[in-house]
């Protein structure tokens, strides 16, 4: 049996949880899921999105800061992922007890729902 998070773990995870905590953010995240293992450049999340190119910088600096995001240069280009790792860990966190103490969901639940 894993041990129980610490608290620099949990307020890691609080801090990931709250970058997506608002609809824009979230839908950020689903279109580079979406897109995932690709990605996109800026310029066709701005297309998609229709945010404004400022406001669209100031979320994606604050999803890249909470390592939800990943970025690479390509020429001109940023283009944007998903970091996968980061949202299996995240969900891993939220979904560990409800499988094992009390089975509030069964764990094949959880993994049909990605499938």
């Amino acid at each position: 049996m894993k041990s129980k998070k610490t608290a620099e773990e949990v307020a890691r995870y609080a801090d990931m949880l709250a970058a997506m905590g608002t609809e824009a953010r979230l839908r950020i995240m689903q279109l580079l899921l979406y897109a995932h293992p690709e990605g996109l450049v800026v310029g066709d999340i701005q297309s998609e999105l229709e945010i404004p190119n400022s406001t669209l910088s100031h979320h994606l600096e604050k999803l890249k800061n909470e390592d939800l995001v990943k970025v690479r240069r390509e020429g001109t280009f940023l283009w944007y992922t998903a970091n996968c790792e980061a949202l299996q860990e995240l969900l891993g966190f939220l979904f560990a007890e409800c499988c094992k103490r009390n089975r509030a969901l069964d764990p094949e639940a959880i993994i049909s729902c990605c499938k």
